[in-house]
């Protein structure tokens, strides 16, 4: 990664894993002196969207970048996906939504994170996401559904 770029670290409490937690998020630097970066990352549990533009300064207890909030949303989502059924490969099922026209990032075997970009119909990830979970393969949250998909999402 060149200057531009850099890590932003966002502590939350993670209702994922039940308690405080750390991730890092590669950024693109918009504005240094005002503090704005656009998240480059599929974030595995932030409530965040990748594109976002937040607002981070540095932090001398943690000595890097830290995340303050969010000033734009993208657009984009961020979809969490757990695999309930263990003979289940998870990159069989991120390749599902890759043909969807989803990016998506592997956390471990078992869990990932999707990206479904602002200019998608989320209907037909969602009732995918809906139909496997009925069949008991998988899990999922919407812990970063922008306005534009939330529709399908309450429909």
């Amino acid at each position: 990664m060149d200057d531009k770029n850099v890590k932003i670290l966002f502590r939350f409490f993670s209702d994922v894993l039940d308690e405080w937690t750390v991730e890092t998020l590669w950024s693109e630097t918009v504005d240094v002196e005002k503090g704005l970066y656009k998240l480059m990352s599929i974030p595995f549990l932030a409530y965040v969207s990748c594109e976002d533009i937040v607002f981070a300064e540095y932090d001398q207890d943690e000595e890097m970048l830290t995340y303050r909030r969010t000033i734009e949303h993208s657009g984009n989502s961020t979809i969490q996906v757990f695999v309930r059924d263990k003979e289940i490969v998870t990159n069989d099922l991120r390749e599902i939504f890759s043909s969807l026209g989803c990016e998506s990032e592997k956390f471990r075997e078992g869990y990932f994170v999707i990206k479904v970009p602002k200019s998608l119909n989320y209907k037909p990830i969602r009732e995918k996401l809906m139909d496997l979970e009925e069949q008991g393969k998988i899990g999922y949250a919407e812990p970063n559904l922008a306005e534009n998909h939330f529709y399908f999402a309450t429909n």
